[in-house]
């Protein structure tokens, strides 16, 4: 009996010394629950999943497939999720009125002429080689405030006002199949829905970057419309993982920069992007909040105050109060 106790009591060692050498990548990652809508947008998140970024930074990403700025604005105030991937920046700062910091920006994207994702497309057989020309056309809208605010505005800036032209919102998931068909004459639609459907043939498009043009009034400027969330809860509640997961996500942002060939790849299986376009899809401007310039910050105030004197945010905002660089 002593024998057999003194074997466990050796075992039970070597076990306890065993553990303490684990590696750390091998103890248990720290999961955060992330809002992603499965577009192009939310490039970093699959990249950094796809490439390990968040394993390295000991992080377990837990997808919580959310369509719409909605239903990640709800997540966050009621903390069932820590994060989402991209939250229209509109929405953010009225989600950041009614409870502040619930949406604070580490990463932004920006979008213009170049950087294309906003755009007007017009139906294959529709006469139409200017936004001028859709009077009187019946007009499919990506949904939510935002973007029909946006929409609006510019074929007012285009010299179309409500009454001119029908608009009606539809998910961004059924953009394609309207457009073929023929539901709608034209349509403002996102990325990869435009490249999906040029590469079809069953449209073309007008004009894209049209934020950047009619609403801030330079073309090249960067229009900044949505961004990557972290709620203030879980920066204060948990912040080595918020900062954790901030870094991986910044590493994402940088490899989409430098790599984005490569990084167009993570498009494919994880977004409504087909292979047949995922290498030509346009991707727009991730940008870490670190390296935000004056211009930048700047650009992006002038498009939120926009929506305030729209009506679309009750009240003016400061950007910069919901700018979080770790």
């Amino acid at each position: 009996m002593s024998k057999a106790i003194g074997i466990c009591g050796r075992l039970a060692a070597l076990f306890v010394a065993s553990a303490a050498l684990w590696p750390a990548g091998a103890q248990a990652l720290d999961t955060v629950k992330v809002g992603v809508f499965p577009v192009s947008s939310s490039l970093p998140y699959f990249v950094a999943r796809d490439r390990g970024f968040f394993k390295e930074a000991g992080i377990e990403a837990e997808m919580v497939r959310l369509i719409g700025g909605p239903p990640n604005v709800a997540g966050l105030i009621t903390n069932q999720i820590d994060a989402s991937a991209v939250l229209v920046t509109i929405e953010g700062m009225n989600a950041n009125l009614k409870k502040p910091g619930v949406a604070m920006y580490i990463s932004v994207n920006a979008q213009n002429a170049q950087y294309q994702m906003e755009q007007f497309v017009v139906r294959k057989g529709v006469q139409a080689s200017s936004l001028a020309d859709l009077k009187g056309k019946k007009i499919m809208s990506a949904p939510g405030p935002a973007n029909v605010t946006m929409a609006k505005a510019v074929l007012a800036a285009a010299g179309l006002k409500e009454g001119d032209y029908t608009l009606d919102q539809l998910d961004m998931g059924q953009h394609v199949n309207a457009m073929t068909a023929g539901t709608f004459d034209a349509g403002y639609t996102l990325e990869p829905n435009a490249s999906v459907m040029r590469t079809n043939g069953v449209a073309s498009t007008i004009e894209a970057g049209v934020i950047a043009k009619y609403i801030l009034g330079d073309p090249k400027a960067y229009a900044w419309v949505a961004g990557c969330v972290l709620s203030t809860d879980f920066i204060k509640n948990r912040p080595d993982v918020a900062k954790r997961f901030a870094a991986a996500w910044a590493k994402a942002v940088d490899f989409i920069t430098t790599n984005p060939k490569e990084a167009r790849k993570h498009l494919a299986k994880n977004t409504f992007t087909p292979d047949a376009v995922v290498d030509t899809v346009p991707l727009v401007k991730f940008t870490n909040v670190k390296d935000l310039t004056a211009k930048d910050k700047a650009d992006f105030q002038k498009f939120i105050d926009f929506s305030t004197s729209t009506g679309t945010l009750p009240e003016k905002v400061d950007v910069t109060k919901y700018l979080h660089r770790f």
